[in-house]
């Protein structure tokens, strides 16, 4: 197995060097996404970023269980957060091809736009309605 993907790597890639400009490329895209955001962070320090693993936060934890299923519905797979974090996570490995990290990003864009249009509320045990995001823009 470890062969095929050597040569994957090679063949098909271009080399380690070129993986890592991939790699490096697919990363920048959703941080710049998630740093000029309204809805969405990213609680890590700039100089302590993963390139594999990209958490980000929504600006109203009420809107994480229609996010994921937003995007599940979008194809967008496997995004919830660590249990003891929460939030999000979008993995970027290898294999995770740059159109889907441009899928993701687009998604992520258009439910922001979402928020201005309407008010996506859950309510909590009382039966209040929880705060809805709404943006700015």
């Amino acid at each position: 197995m470890a062969g095929l993907v050597f040569q994957w790597l090679k063949d098909d890639i271009g080399g380690l060097a070129a993986m890592d400009a991939i790699n490096q490329r697919k990363a920048d895209k959703l941080y710049a996404a998630i740093d000029a955001s309204e809805l969405y962070s990213n609680p890590i320090a700039k100089h302590n970023r993963s390139r594999m693993n990209v958490p980000f936060v929504l600006a109203d934890s009420a809107l994480d269980k229609a996010f994921l299923q937003q995007a599940d519905a979008a194809g967008l797979l496997n995004l919830k957060g660590h249990r003891s974090v929460g939030g999000m996570r979008a993995s970027l490995y290898n294999a995770v091809p740059e159109s889907a990290v441009d899928a993701l990003i687009a998604f992520m864009a258009d439910f922001e736009k979402q928020g201005a249009n309407y008010h996506v509320r859950h309510a909590d045990q009382s039966g209040r309605a929880a705060p809805a995001y709404r943006s700015a823009r």
